[in-house]
């Protein structure tokens, strides 16, 4: 029996460890990219976030508190807020802004782009520590403009 479980325990890890790393974008080499789903995943996880601002918005207004889903919905912001922030950083910066060879000559496009992607990394963050909704307006502006320069040829 308690072979048995110690079984179980091991493959549920595996099983665990493989969706983990399953769903993520590795930082190897591979050159297996879609840009374009990384901008729809900006734009629902600033879609998320807007959604979940206006809840808690909604639900504070209310004299009957429901506070656990007021908590709810800030830690699901948050987490959207998150994935804005590994995205940004972890696919865009770390992987698909190559640093030009010739740093002169493409410099103002390169630090656009890393301008723009800093920016959304801090209104990502604003996201989460407010309900001002004026930081997901800027935050959906912000992608915009780096998809729009990202894509430029």
């Amino acid at each position: 029996m308690k072979k048995l479980i110690v079984g179980f325990v091991y493959s549920l890890t595996a099983v665990l460890l493989f969706i983990q790393v399953g769903f993520t974008h590795c930082q190897v080499p591979c050159g297996i990219y879609d840009d374009e789903m990384r901008f729809e995943m900006f734009n629902e996880d600033i879609s998320t976030i807007e959604k979940a601002t206006n809840e808690i918005l909604k639900l504070s207004e209310k004299t009957d508190k429901n506070y656990n889903q007021i908590v709810r919905w800030v830690n699901t912001k948050e987490d959207h807020a998150d994935k804005i922030i590994k995205l940004a950083s972890e696919y865009f910066l770390a992987q698909r802004i190559a640093l030009p060879e010739n740093l002169v000559q493409k410099e103002k496009v390169y630090y656009q782009k890393i301008s723009l992607l800093h920016q959304i990394i801090v209104y990502a963050m604003k996201t989460k520590q407010s309900t001002d909704i004026s930081n997901i307006e800027k935050l959906k502006i912000l992608v915009s403009d780096f998809q729009k320069l990202y894509f430029e040829k």
